[in-house]
C-alpha cells in the first residue's frame, strides 16, 4: 500500500469512528413498475453502509420513498382502467417482498403523493419565487387534440428531418442519430391517440439556474469531499461551459398531469422532477412525525434537519447526476434548507457483459431469484465483492457468482464454523476457553502469543497496521470490494491455522493425553474467537448468515465492531445448524434464461442463414507472435493504471489524452489511439493495464509516457476493447 493510501486509509479510520448523525436515502423509484436488479444493487449498497455506520454506533436515519408522479403514470393508470392512486398502491404493495427478501432495512418507505410531500415542495418552490429564481414564460409546444394535453417528446413520432427514416421519436433519431426539436418532425403524430399534434402556446414556470447565485454557490458546494472524483469533473465541466451547462429548468407541467399543483397558478403542476427529490425529505418528515425516529433522537423533524451537525447522504445512479448535483442543491439551498453533504454515485449492472434488457432475455428478476429460494446474502455478498467508491459498472456472471459465493463466502468462511463445531462439542461440550477473549494483550504462553499474532497482528481500531480497523474503514469508504478481500485474507489465515495444527487428529489423542487436550481445547477456542471477528466483520454485507452464525456462537446481540476489541468472551456454543448451503448451478440456470431469438425478419436488413468466419468474426484469430522466453517477458514493466481524466486530442481523429495514475508521487500523460472505440467521459475513473517501462514518446501533442493496452481484431471493424483488471486491483500494482 503507497503512503498516501495509508494516510487516507488512516484518515478513513478516524472518521469511522467519530460520532456521526445521519440522514439516508436511496433514489426513488418510480411506482410504474416492479424493481429490477439495478434497483436491489443500490438499496444493498445503501443497506451495507448504513448497517456498518450502526456497527460503529452512529445515529443513523434511513428511509426511501414510491415516485408517484407524471405523465407516464396517469397514462399507464387510464390504460389499464385505474387511478393513478390505484396503480402506484397497487405497485407500492409488491415493495416489502423485494426489501424484506434481500434483507434490505429502511427506517421507513413512503410516496411523493402525500401531504408532507405537497408541503413541502410547494413551500420551497414559494422560497425559490421569493428569492427571484423562478420565471414565468410562455412557450409553443405540441398539443393532442384528441387526448386535450400537452405532449413531451417521448409521445410524439414522425419522419426523421434528417435521414427520412419514419416512426423516430421527438428528439433524436434511432436510426442516423440526428438530434432535433419535435417541431422539426415530419407528419409528426402523437403516440397516444394517433393525431396530428397542433402547436399552442402555454405558460410554464422555470427555475433560473442560468442565474450567477446558483452557479457561484454550485462551484463552491462541489468542493469537499461531497463527490467523487469523475461525478466532480463532470459537473464542472456543466458549469465551465461558459454558463451553456445551466439552462433555466422548466419545472411546470399543464393539466391534465398528476401530480402537485403549483400555488397560485390554477391548471399548473409540479414537474415530477422538482417533487420527487423533495420525497426525500417527506419521507423523513412522515418517518419523524409518525414516533418512528424517538428511538434514536428526542429532536423534532424541523429540529433534526436545520440541526448543523446532521449529514444528508444520497445513494443514486449515474444516469440521474445531472438533477442532483445542479437542480437538487440549488433548490435546497435557495429555499433555506440543508445542502446535501455527500452523493453517492454508482455504475449500471449488467448480465454476463450484457446491458439487463428483458426482450433480449438479459434481465434477471429479483422476484424469480427469491422465488427459487436462493439465498438473499449469496446475492448480498457477490454485489460487494464487486462494489468500489468509484462510478464503475459492474457484471453480474453466473459461473463467477458460483465460485465466489462457494469457494469464499461458504468454502472459507462457513466451512470454519462447520469443522470445529463438532470437536468442541464432543470433546468439551461446546464449552470455549475465555483466554483467547483479548488480542490486545498476549497470553502467558509464548507458543500461544505468537499464535495469536500470526492469525490477527495488532487488531487495535487506531494501531499503525489495523487489521480489523483497516476493514472498517474500507467499509466506511464504501470500498466494499476490498473490504471482502481482507476478510477472506483472514478467513484463509484461520483455515490455515486449523488445517496446521489437525485438531482431528489431536482429538484421537486428548482422550489420554492432558498436554494433547489442553492444545486441542486452545486451538479450538482461538478458531471460534476468529470465527466470531468474522462473522462481526462480514455482518453488513450478510445479514442473515451472521445472525444465524451469532447465535450458535451464543453472542449478543446488536452486533456491532466495538466487539471486535472490547474483550467480548465466549463461554458456551449453542447447537450447531448448518448456516448456509451452496450456490446450485441449476439454479442459476433457471435464474439466467437464454437470449430470446426472435423468429421475425430484422427491420436491419434479411434474417440471415449461415455467417462464414470473417475477420474480424471469433472465427478468425491473428496468427501468433514468435515464441518469447521468460525473460523477455519480464522486461515488460506491466501495471495497473487509473484514468483520472480523458480527453479528445485537438487535431487528431484518432488520439485520446489520457491522464492515469500508477501509484506514483505524480500522474502520467498518455496518448492513446482509442477514440474511435471511446468517448472521453466513459474512461474517467477506469481501470486497465499499461506498460510501464516504454520509453517516452515525444509526439507533436506532448509528450507520451507509456502506453494503454487494448484488444483488436484484424481489422477495424472488430472493434477496440481496452483491457480491465478485476474488482479490487488499485494502481501501480504489477500485472505478472
Amino acid at each position: 500500500m503507497s503512503d498516501s493510501s495509508s494516510s487516507n486509509l488512516s484518515t478513513e479510520t478516524a472518521a469511522a469512528w467519530a460520532p456521526r448523525r445521519l440522514f439516508v436515502t436511496t433514489a426513488l423509484p418510480y411506482a410504474n413498475g416492479s424493481f429490477h436488479l439495478g434497483h436491489i444493487m443500490e438499496y444493498i449498497q445503501a443497506d451495507i453502509w448504513v448497517r456498518a455506520q450502526r456497527m460503529a454506533g452512529h445515529e443513523v436515519h434511513f428511509v426511501c420513498a414510491d415516485d408517484a408522479h407524471g405523465a407516464p403514470i396517469m397514462l399507464k393508470a387510464q390504460a389499464q382502467g385505474q387511478s393513478p392512486e390505484e396503480l402506484v398502491a397497487s405497485v407500492a404493495a409488491e415493495r416489502p417482498q423485494y426489501l424484506e427478501g434481500f434483507a434490505i432495512r429502511f427506517d421507513h418507505w413512503h410516496s411523493t403523493h402525500s401531504p408532507e410531500n405537497t408541503e413541502l415542495a410547494q413551500g420551497i418552490y414559494l422560497k425559490l419565487r421569493e428569492a427571484g429564481l423562478i420565471e414565468v414564460r410562455a412557450i409553443e409546444q405540441f398539443f393532442d387534440p384528441v387526448k386535450e394535453m400537452f405532449l413531451a417528446d417521448r409521445y410524439i413520432k414522425g419522419q426523421c428531418p434528417k435521414c427520412g427514416a419514419k416512426d423516430q421519436f421527438g428528439d433524436a433519431c434511432e436510426v442516423c442519430g440526428a438530434v432535433y426539436s419535435p417541431t422539426d418532425l415530419i407528419e409528426p403524430y402523437s403516440t397516444l391517440s394517433g393525431a396530428k399534434p397542433v402547436l399552442k402556446s402555454s405558460e410554464h414556470f422555470f427555475f433560473k439556474l442560468s442565474d450567477d447565485r446558483c452557479k457561484q454557490f454550485l462551484k463552491q458546494w462541489m468542493g469537499h469531499g461531497r463527490l467523487q472524483s469523475e461525478v466532480a469533473n463532470k459537473a464542472a465541466e456543466w458549469l465551465d461551459d461558459e454558463g451553456k451547462g445551466l439552462a433555466d429548468w422548466d419545472i411546470s407541467r399543464d393539466a391534465p398531469y398528476f401530480g402537485i399543483p403549483i400555488p397560485d397558478a390554477p391548471g399548473k403542476y409540479f414537474y415530477v422532477w422538482l417533487d420527487a427529490p423533495v420525497g426525500y425529505l417527506a419521507s423523513l418528515k412522515s418517518y419523524f412525525d409518525a414516533g418512528k425516529a424517538q428511538a434514536q433522537t428526542a429532536q423534532s423533524f424541523d429540529e433534526f434537519i436545520n440541526d448543523p451537525q446532521v449529514e444528508q447522504v444520497h445513494f443514486i445512479g449515474k444516469d440521474i447526476i445531472y438533477f442532483h448535483t445542479l437542480f437538487w442543491p440549488a433548490m435546497l439551498k435557495f429555499s433555506g434548507r440543508k445542502i446535501p453533504d455527500q452523493i453517492n454515485v454508482h455504475g449500471f449492472i449488467t448480465v454476463s457483459g450484457e446491458k439487463m434488457s428483458k426482450s433480449r432475455g438479459t434481465g434477471i428478476s429479483p422476484l424469480r431469484y427469491l422465488e427459487l429460494g436462493m439465498d438473499p446474502d449469496w446475492m448480498r455478498y457477490y454485489l460487494a465483492a464487486k462494489l468500489t467508491a468509484r462510478v464503475e459498472d459492474i457484471d453480474f456472471n453466473t459461473e463467477d457468482f458460483l465460485a465466489r459465493v462457494n469457494s469464499n463466502l461458504v468454502g472459507k468462511y462457513v466451512n470454519i464454523a462447520s469443522r470445529a463445531a463438532k470437536i468442541i462439542a464432543e470433546n468439551f461440550d461446546s464449552v470455549l476457553l475465555e483466554a483467547p477473549a483479548s488480542r490486545i494483550y498476549s497470553p502467558n504462553n509464548a507458543q500461544h502469543a505468537a499464535e495469536v499474532s500470526n492469525l490477527f497482528g495488532d487488531c487495535a481500531p487506531n494501531a499503525d497496521k489495523p487489521a480489523f480497523g483497516e476493514i472498517v474503514a474500507l467499509m466506511h469508504a464504501r470500498e466494499f470490494n476490498q473490504a471482502v478481500v481482507r476478510i477472506m485474507q483472514l478467513a484463509d489465515k484461520v483455515n490455515t491455522y486449523w488445517d496446521g495444527h489437525k485438531p482431528w487428529a489431536l482429538a484421537k489423542q486428548a482422550a489420554t493425553d492432558r498436554a494433547a487436550r489442553d492444545q486441542l481445547h486452545w486451538i479450538c477456542s482461538l478458531t471460534m474467537y476468529a470465527f466470531k471477528d468474522l462473522t462481526i466483520l462480514l455482518h453488513p454485507i450478510a445479514p442473515r448468515l451472521t445472525r444465524d452464525a451469532a447465535q450458535f456462537l451464543g453472542l449478543e446481540a446488536p452486533l456491532g465492531y466495538a466487539q471486535l476489541w472490547d474483550g467480548t468472551t465466549l463461554s458456551r456454543l449453542n447447537p450447531f445448524k448448518p448456516l448456509m448451503t451452496r450456490v446450485d448451478a441449476a439454479m442459476l440456470d433457471q435464474l439466467v434464461p437464454e437470449p430470446a431469438v426472435s423468429a421475425a425478419p430484422s427491420n436491419l436488413g434479411p434474417t440471415p442463414v449461415s455467417v462464414a468466419p470473417s475477420a474480424s468474426s471469433p472465427g478468425a484469430v491473428e496468427p501468433l507472435s514468435p515464441t518469447i522466453t521468460i525473460d523477455d517477458f519480464a522486461k515488460v514493466d506491466l501495471r495497473i493504471a487509473k484514468i483520472v481524466h480523458a480527453e479528445a486530442v485537438e487535431g487528431s481523429k484518432k488520439l485520446l489524452r489520457l491522464t492515469l495514475d500508477v501509484g506514483e508521487a505524480t500522474h502520467r500523460n498518455v496518448f492513446s489511439g482509442i477514440q474511435s472505440a471511446y468517448a472521453p467521459e466513459q474512461l474517467i475513473g477506469r481501470y486497465t493495464v499499461m506498460v510501464a517501462n516504454l520509453a517516452a514518446r515525444k509526439m507533436k501533442f506532448g509528450l507520451s509516457e507509456g502506453m494503454v493496452l487494448a484488444a483488436s481484431g484484424t481489422d477495424d471493424a472488430a472493434g477496440l476493447f481496452l483491457l480491465a483488471p478485476d474488482t479490487g486491483a488499485t494502481p501501480g500494482m504489477r500485472v505478472r
